[in-house]
């Protein structure tokens, strides 16, 4: 397996070499210190499993580094690690194409279940940053219904229940995020957080799951 690290410190960049040693197979670690460099071994290495990167760096322009990143590189699922641990900050990193973001601050017991999730294809969002997107609403204030702050016996949020739906309808997330007029990345938090919630790590165990439980029943979604 071969990882892609991309940060500007050094000390840093050697903990996580530590860290990443730790997963279960075994890791070729490329190292860059800028934004620039980490384009250059890209585009070096297209058999790239994994890109970490850090925003605040030399040559960076902070969540808009990731959409050009990603559009050269669509293949290589990039995570942000970053000190950063503002809501809006990582809607912006998720909307642009990250498939997690992971806070400075975590264990590295978190990080590597981070890892672990999104090298088997999901997507990572921090709970920290899902309980703070749980209290807010899309609508405006003047037409926030409490109802939709509340979660069913299960744990999921009526917005959740909403997306779940459409997953099980076969939707892709910008699909889903059109049909509910949402931007992609808010979709991918509530995608992230019905992984959480029913313990799961992909689409097909989410439906799967939510059948058993008796969760999707007669939806007019299908």
């Amino acid at each position: 397996m071969k990882i892609l690290l991309v940060d500007d410190h050094a000390l840093f960049r050697e903990g996580m070499r530590h860290v990443l040693q730790r997963l279960p197979e075994e890791v070729e670690i490329l190292e860059a210190g800028n934004f620039p460099d980490s384009l250059r071994i890209a585009a070096q290495h297209p058999d790239l499993d994994l890109a970490l990167l850090d925003l605040n760096m030399p040559g960076s322009e902070g969540p808009i580094s990731i959409r050009f990143f990603h559009r050269h590189y669509p293949h290589i699922p990039v995570v942000v690690v970053s000190g950063e641990e503002g809501r809006g900050y990582m809607e912006k990193v998720m909307n642009y194409g990250a498939m997690g973001f992971v806070c400075k601050s975590s264990t590295a017991a978190v990080m590597l279940s981070a890892l672990s999730l999104v090298l088997s294809g999901g997507v990572y969002i921090p709970p920290e940053m899902l309980r703070q997107h749980s209290v807010m609403t899309e609508e405006k204030p003047e037409i926030i219904d409490r109802r939709s702050l509340r979660t069913n016996e299960y744990g999921l949020t009526i917005r959740q229940m909403e997306v779940l739906r459409y997953m099980a309808a076969g939707m892709s997330n910008k699909e889903i995020a059109d049909a509910v007029h949402l931007a992609e990345g808010t979709v991918k938090i509530h995608v992230a957080a019905v992984y959480q919630t029913l313990r799961v790590s992909n689409r097909m165990e989410a439906v799967r799951a939510a059948e058993k439980l008796g969760l999707l029943g007669t939806s007019t979604h299908g």
